[in-house]
């Protein structure tokens, strides 16, 4: 009878629960939301079939593999498609597009109504876009077990993608190796509390006032490294929550708060592997001709039956072996399991119950003090960054000094590398009683030629605000006015393009990782001229979503509001409102194409 004493002793692969012939076995989860089996003794036989069936208990006799060390590959999907959606290079699609192609069935995660995570199979090919990329938090394998030892007698083609615990207890299950089963284990860092998971999602529902639609972990339209959290919300809006600001990866990364108590003891890692194949991403630090930022592979072939079936996939990929050696630096969670949680759990998980996700998350992690080692880091990259964009010159050297350390209106630290940096040619007419809030640096006129005199302007009235949430750069030529008590805000880059045009009277705000063309002009008045029309109003805020891309010559005009991630095509004139995520084109602008997405 199985009897889990220590939570440590426990991976929640609900095993258990589906070799008890005599259904004794339930799940019960507990205060962090995890969930552990529970034996109804009136119905037990004791026949010991749960503990022989534990990955735990049989972790060392089930670590048996045909190659102790595996080949290794770096690979990418050739459909750009597939690697878009996908959470690294798109293997997962390649392996299970060969088995759907064979008749076979492919099972692993996928999330429920309520974005929980349960075990999913069949033989659909349609059912692959939700099967696929990852969902970091534990996911309910009931009757999974049962379901694949069904489909094996029957003598089905089945492809099987999980944890290596899950892994581990589905061939303790089979007690036998059966030829049509194909295993695929992931480089698993660790599983999250699917009730904590809930909580995060409740507190962006909160600050967006909306019901979550949509979510994708590790989307890459801002880049495959900045490990993103995109989610939508049925008003429109569109979070992007990348590993330097989201909330849940916070406390899963810095915390280390929310994973199973087992992971911080996990049985699973090391070499032989216990899949026919190992997935995961291609971390390193080696650049190779497959890295642009979208996503690549990492392939272990683990068994002479993973070697065949990756023989089979190869043509739908590109694909480089690689030294098993390189692959150990950049993906830790292969070898050892996570380390110890630095705050308190019990206190952490009674919170959220009781408080908003965010507000423990940022209340238990503390301020982020930073060391002297990061400051002198910091103030050496400012000294580096500026030389290379005044080019040694006396005018942007001294113009740096002034505006950092001597202009009322700046407020600088060099020491957080919240500076202004300064170029040839830039011209600088700021009031005293004007206010530029730097959340990181910002360069004006950033220009790749070198010998280039175009000249950048900016002017700044009375009570005037340039505010920036990140770092943040106008191309050379630009042409930027902030009226009296008008606010210009950047949340953050990438940056313009050169000769941008940016007149505010009222509000202009620019959303996170906008990315702005050549010759586009953002302008939220007419001019100051008076029309003497019904209801008119000469300046009206425009606002730009994150993740937007507006092309070459494009002009934005009052009033206009621009939905997360829309494309504006070149030369088009906004003068109306536009939802996310679209493309936008003509004259008069118009929709052009709807729901998509891009990568920077």
């Amino acid at each position: 009878m199985i009897d889990i004493k220590r939570k440590e002793d426990c991976c929640g692969c609900n095993a258990c629960g589906d070799v008890c012939a005599h259904e004794a076995i339930t799940f019960k989860t507990d205060n962090e939301g995890f969930w552990y089996p529970e034996v109804d003794k009136e119905k037990c036989v004791d026949c010991g079939l749960c503990e022989k069936v534990c990955p735990v208990i049989h972790a060392d006799e089930l670590k048996k593999n045909d190659f102790e060390k595996p080949e290794c590959f770096a690979g990418i999907h050739k459909n750009l498609e597939v690697r878009f959606d996908s959470t690294s290079g798109g293997m997962f699609t390649a392996l299970a597009e060969s088995m759907y192609k064979n008749g076979g069935y492919v099972g692993g995660a996928i999330y429920d109504d309520n974005f929980g995570v349960k075990f999913f199979i069949s033989n659909k090919k349609e059912d692959l876009p939700k099967l696929r990329s990852s969902k970091y938090l534990q996911s309910n394998s009931e009757g999974m077990y049962k379901e694949i030892k069904d489909l094996l007698r029957k003598g089905e083609k089945v492809l099987i993608c999980g944890l290596p615990c899950q892994i581990a207890a589905l061939k303790g299950f089979l007690r036998k190796e059966y030829e049509n089963l194909i295993t695929v284990d992931l480089i698993c860092r660790y599983i999250n509390s699917p009730m904590a998971y809930r909580k995060y999602l409740d507190a962006l529902e909160e600050e967006y006032g909306s019901k979550i639609v949509y979510i994708k972990a590790k989307n890459k339209e801002l880049g495959w490294r900045k490990l993103t959290h995109k989610t939508v919300f049925a008003n429109g809006k569109t979070y992007y929550g990348t590993y330097e600001v989201d909330k849940f990866m916070k406390a899963s990364m810095r915390l280390n708060c929310l994973s199973r108590p087992s992971c911080y003891e996990c049985k699973f890692k090391d070499f032989p592997r216990y899949g026919d194949i190992t997935i995961g991403d291609y971390w390193t630090h080696k650049k190779n001709e497959l890295d642009d930022d979208t996503g690549t592979s990492i392939i272990l072939i683990n068994s002479e039956k993973g070697q065949d079936y990756f023989s089979e996939v190869k043509k739908k990929l590109k694909s480089i072996s690689v030294p098993f050696e390189e692959i150990l630096p950049g993906n830790p969670a292969l070898l050892k399991p996570l380390p110890k949680s630095s705050v308190s759990r019990d206190e952490f998980f009674d919170r959220i119950k009781r408080e908003n996700f965010f507000h423990v998350v940022d209340d238990m992690a503390g301020e982020e003090k930073l060391s002297f080692k990061t400051k002198f880091k910091n103030v050496l990259r400012v000294i580096l960054a500026e030389k290379r964009y005044s080019q040694c010159r006396i005018k942007p050297l001294w113009q740096f000094i002034k505006l950092n350390f001597l202009h009322p209106a700046v407020h600088s630290n060099i020491l957080e590398r919240k500076v202004i940096y300064t170029t040839p040619y830039c011209v600088f007419e700021i009031s005293k009683k004007a206010s530029i809030l730097l959340g990181g640096s910002l360069t004006f006129g950033r220009s790749v030629f070198k010998g280039s005199k175009l000249e950048t302007r900016i002017r700044m009235q009375d009570g005037a605000q340039l505010i920036t949430g990140g770092d943040y750069a106008f191309g050379y030529g630009s042409d930027i006015e902030i009226f009296k008590d008008a606010v210009l805000e950047s949340k953050g880059g990438p940056s313009t393009n050169m000769n941008t045009t940016i007149i505010c009277q009222s509000k202009i705000v620019i959303g996170k990782e906008v990315a702005i063309g050549r010759d586009v002009t953002l302008r939220d008045n007419n001019g100051g001229h008076l029309i003497s029309i019904n209801g008119y109003r000469n300046a009206l805020p425009i606002i730009i979503g994150d993740h937007c891309w507006l092309t070459q010559s494009v002009t934005v005009m009052s009033g206009v509001k621009i939905g997360d991630g829309t494309i504006i095509s070149a030369g088009t004139l906004v003068n109306a409102s536009f939802p996310a995520r679209c493309v936008v084109g003509g004259f008069p602008a118009q929709v052009t194409h709807r729901d998509v997405y891009w990568k920077m």
